[in-house]
This record gives C-alpha cells, structure tokens and sequence, in this order.
C-alpha cells in the first residue's frame, strides 16, 4: 500500500484553516520560529523492522493483524508511516529477522519510499535454527571461545549485509550477564567481550561506527556484561574512535539521570546514539512520551546543549531511533505517536534561552533556571511540528488520517489475518 500526494492534501484541507491560526498565534511568539522548523523538517527518527508487528512480554503475545510477513512488507510500512509524518526516512534492521536477499532490490523498493538504512542490529540473544553452538551462558562474553567465535562471526556478517544497504553503524546489544553469584566471573567475562568486540571492530569500514548498548538487567538478574553507560564508555574509549555509546530509554534502574548520562557522554565525544521508548517501571518500551514526557523534554535539552557545544549537526550526528514494543496497540500508530512526541520534544529544547539560562545557573538562581525550563515545556509547540510535515508533504494528523483511510484493514485484505511479523 502507498499513499499519494492527493489523498494527503485531500485530508489537509479539513485541518488547514484551525492549523494556520493555531501556528500564527505560537510563531508570533518565537523570534527564530523559521529557523526551528527548518531543523524539524530536517529531523527523522528511524524506525526498527522489529516494531512492524505485535511485540510481547514472557507471559504471551496477543498478534496483531495484517502485521508485515517480509522485509518488503516491513519497508512499506516504514513507507507509510514516512508518508503520513514526513519524519521516519530510515529502516533499521535485525539480522537474522530480517536479511536481504537482493540487497540492490531492497535499496530500490526502499529508496521508492524514500527511505535509507540506519544501523543494522546484530541478534546473539537468542539461538536460530542450524545454529552449531548455543548462546543460552552468553555469546560475547562466553568462556568457551567456539562460542565467542560464533558470535563474532555473526556480527561480521552483518556488517556486510550493512554495507550491502548503505548502512553506516553497526548496535551490538548482548544478552550476556548472570542470574546467580558466583555464576561468572565478572573481569573474565569483561575482558572476553572486549576482545571479541575487538575482532568485530577490525571489520568496521573507516566510515562506520560501532554503537555498545546497555542494560541494566534482564534476561539475566544478578549481572549483564554490559549494565551501565560507564561499562559501555570503558568499552569503547578502549575499542577507538569508532566505537561510542548507545542510550536505550529503558535500559536502566529506576529513577536514573538520563539527562546527566547524555550529557557526560556528549562532553566525552563518546554518544552515538538513542533507542527511544518510555516506562514507568523497567524496560517496558512503551511509547514514546506517554509517561516522562518532561524526562524526554530534559533529555533533548541536554543533547541539543551538548551537540551544540561539540559542533554537531543535530540531524546527522547521532543515530535517532526507536526501540518499542507492542503488544496492546496497533504497531503503525504507537509508532506515529512516538514520532510526535519525540520531534514535540526537540522543538521545546530548540527554545531553550541557553544564555538566559547560563546566567541563572552562573547565579546560582535555581528558581529562575527552573521557571526557563518549564515555562518552555509549557509551551505548546505542536502548531510547529504539524507546520514542518505539512510543509513537507505530510498529514497534518497522522493519525487521525491512518484511521480515515482504515489503513490497517486494507493491511488485513492484503496479507490476511494470519501474518506474524518476524522477531519479538
């Protein structure tokens, strides 16, 4: 399915009047308003094949309908939400979920959408069909090296199948950890996921980059290889100038300083990218926004500080992408709001009085640094969204069209009601 230019101005109409009163009474109130919405149109956010279809927790999976059965099906669906939002220009990719056969017709069919390739994702927590060796104690961090090898080898292939696609970065997430003392021991472990990222990094085009992602726990509860954004700093100060940190939403204990985290590692050059989501508990990957939307608001103040700061383009700099899992909603839709919620965000950083604020902060005026912050989070910037998809081509409610067009019911006559989506 794809949507045409008509069909879209057709459904702006009914909109455009209320949305053009609705923007001139923010933009009025915005001194560099033009130059806000020319980052908005320039900000996109990828999205994972694997969020395509229902996701799930250990307890069940309550699949969708008309969910996309191949890659194809999968990059049309990024199509269609990059139609509607103007703001989901790439795919990511989890090998093996989801690995091109024709890698030059997988370009085409994408580049038909408009779409690119962002990082591709290596897959060593799980055991596929054929597979010589088990990762059940871990892959990277194994003490048996025909293991490690195995896992090395994998992540070597996926980068091929990167390079295939015009992929620029390669996320490595690892199971890897222990769910009882004693289980592992820790500097061991360490030390054999360090070489092993080794021999991954040497395979690295010189234009590529290498995100080390981390979690707190879970599938293991006493120790990941991997727990924290200090353990994936160590690892890739120690890798080279290829290797940085990736910042997955959920991936840490309660309560945690994001912003703080993304600061420090911008300050240290070493912030590759993001994986949003929201939770209110652990690594629930729910939408993006729908529980700490000012958690989200403080996130994108720090990175658009600190890119700033270091001279880097908001847009191409870092890897924006989501990691989201659904298992209530239909995937196309949570997707869609969490796009609006994360560009609602960087818009509110982008109005951030920096000098107003260093001078509060230089003063030690707490309560003036706390009102500049606010009373931005305040403001209500989604006439600003809308006007950058709409003057991109896009809808100015996304949503509300994906629902007028019954887009998810003309999935299901195409694909059938069967269809499972590859991964979660």
């Amino acid at each position: 399915m794809k949507l045409d230019n008509q069909t879209i101005e057709q459904h702006n109409r009914q909109f455009v009047e209320k949305h053009q009163r609705a923007f001139s009474y923010t933009a009025e109130n915005i001194a560099n308003a033009e130059e806000i919405l020319d980052k908005l149109q320039q900000f996109n956010i990828a999205i994972p094949s694997w969020a395509l279809g229902t996701g799930g927790t250990r307890f069940g999976r309550f699949s969708g309908k008309g969910e996309p059965g191949t890659l194809e099906q999968k990059i049309e669906d990024v199509g269609l939400l990059h139609a509607l939002n103007r703001s989901s220009g790439a795919i990511s990719l989890h090998i093996p979920w989801d690995i091109p056969q024709d890698a030059e017709k997988v370009k085409a069919l994408a580049s038909s959408y408009g779409l690119g390739f962002d990082a591709v994702n290596s897959n060593t927590f799980q055991d596929q069909p054929g597979q010589e060796h088990s990762y059940k104690f871990g892959s990277l961090h194994h003490v048996d090296p025909n293991v490690r090898k195995q896992a090395v080898d994998h992540n070597i292939e996926v980068i091929k199948h990167g390079i295939a696609l015009g992929s620029k970065a390669l996320t490595v997430w690892l199971a890897d950890g222990s769910s009882f003392p004693g289980q592992l021991n820790f500097r061991e472990a360490f030390q054999n996921t360090l070489e092993s990222l080794k021999e991954i990094y040497k395979h690295l085009p010189d234009d590529w980059k290498m995100f080390v992602e981390y979690k707190a726990f879970e599938p293991n509860f006493y120790s990941t290889t991997i727990a924290d954004w200090g353990q994936s700093l160590l690892l890739a100060s120690k890798l080279g100038d290829k290797a940085y940190t990736l910042v997955d939403l959920g991936h840490h204990l309660p309560n945690a300083n994001i912003e703080q985290i993304v600061s420090l590692l911008l300050m240290e050059g070493k912030l590759g990218g993001f994986h949003f989501n929201d939770s209110k508990y652990a690594d629930d990957d729910l939408t993006a926004g729908s529980i700490k939307p000012y958690q989200l608001f403080l996130i994108f103040s720090e990175l658009v500080d600190g890119m700033d700061a270091r001279g880097i383009d908001h847009a191409t700099g870092l890897g924006w992408m989501i990691d989201a899992s659904h298992n209530l909603k239909d995937p196309l839709v949570d997707l869609l709001q969490s796009v609006e919620a994360i560009k609602i965000a960087y818009a509110q950083a982008l109005l951030v009085d920096r000098k107003a604020l260093k001078d509060a902060q230089q003063q030690n005026d707490v309560v003036r640094a706390q009102e500049i912050l606010q009373d931005v989070f305040r403001t209500d910037v989604r006439p600003l969204v809308a006007e950058a998809r709409l003057r991109q081509g896009g809808a100015l409610n996304p949503v509300a069209l994906f629902n007028e067009l019954g887009i998810r019911n003309s999935l299901i006559e195409e694909r059938g009601s069967n269809t499972v989506a590859t991964g979660l």
